[in-house]
């Protein structure tokens, strides 16, 4: 039950944060090249990421043993939660910019514009960008999906979890229009992150053959670990090494 409900969390979060920048994208080309086509890309995009997560999670979760599945599985996740984790300590210290959503909103809008009354019903350019928007932030997604809804044997709770995410972020976008910049996206690759981490080592271990002591709850002694790992490097960087900012990209 705790792995389950941190597996829900996980996924939820990081959908959330990958949903928010491709949002950001959609909403530049609907309103710059029309909201036909980005919609339309958008949606395309979508059904491509599904039938991703149905053609290969299926086969992961019926046909590779599940130790070996949990090792290399894991170490995906260790990858993909510490680079998580280095990119938002850095930002929480003051080493790394900010992600800015409304100035890749205003940088997107600008490349995209055209001329007054040249907008057509569908964009081939409006298409594709909201069609790659999507489908690039949406492979991350898929990739967070399929290792720990494969690995832990709960694909389907991993896949509603998701599509959950995408659908608060499509209600919240729709509402607020295109203010993502008051999300606070860093603080939520920060908690994903630690989550990811901490899924990555467990699952390594297990697949190892360690057992761990009280099973899934140990689960909750490794997020209390990195978290506390996590706060203690972001004020040592504040505290030590001088603030040199780059710039977002």
């Amino acid at each position: 039950m705790t792995s389950s409900v941190i597996l829900a969390l996980a996924v939820f979060g990081a959908s959330a944060v990958e949903m928010v920048e491709a949002l950001t994208i959609v909403l530049a080309a609907g309103i710059s090249r029309g909201w036909r086509s980005a919609l339309e890309g958008a949606a395309v995009a979508a059904l491509v990421l599904a039938v991703l997560v149905a053609a290969v999670g299926v086969p992961l979760v019926h046909l590779i043993p599940l130790d070996v599945l949990r090792v290399v599985i894991g170490g995906m996740l260790l990858v993909l939660g510490l680079n998580w984790l280095r990119k938002a300590i850095l930002r929480a210290s003051g080493h790394k910019a900010l992600h800015d959503e409304d100035a890749i909103y205003r940088t997107t809008v600008s490349s995209l514009s055209t001329p007054a009354g040249t907008t057509k019903s569908r964009d081939a350019v409006g298409f594709t960008v909201a069609f790659k928007g999507v489908f690039l932030e949406g492979l991350e997604v898929v990739m967070i999906v399929l290792t720990l809804g494969s690995s832990s044997r709960h694909l389907a709770l991993a896949a509603v979890s998701a599509a959950a995410a995408v659908v608060v972020v499509g209600v919240v976008g729709t509402i607020v229009g295109r203010q993502l910049s008051e999300v606070p996206e860093n603080a939520m690759k920060m908690v994903v992150g630690i989550m990811l981490t901490s899924f990555g080592v467990f699952w390594v271990a297990e697949g190892a053959g360690v057992r761990w002591p009280g099973s899934d709850l140990f689960l909750l002694a490794l997020v209390g670990l990195f978290a506390a790992t996590t706060a203690g490097a972001i004020r040592w960087m504040r505290a030590v090494l001088p603030a040199a900012v780059e710039q977002p990209r």
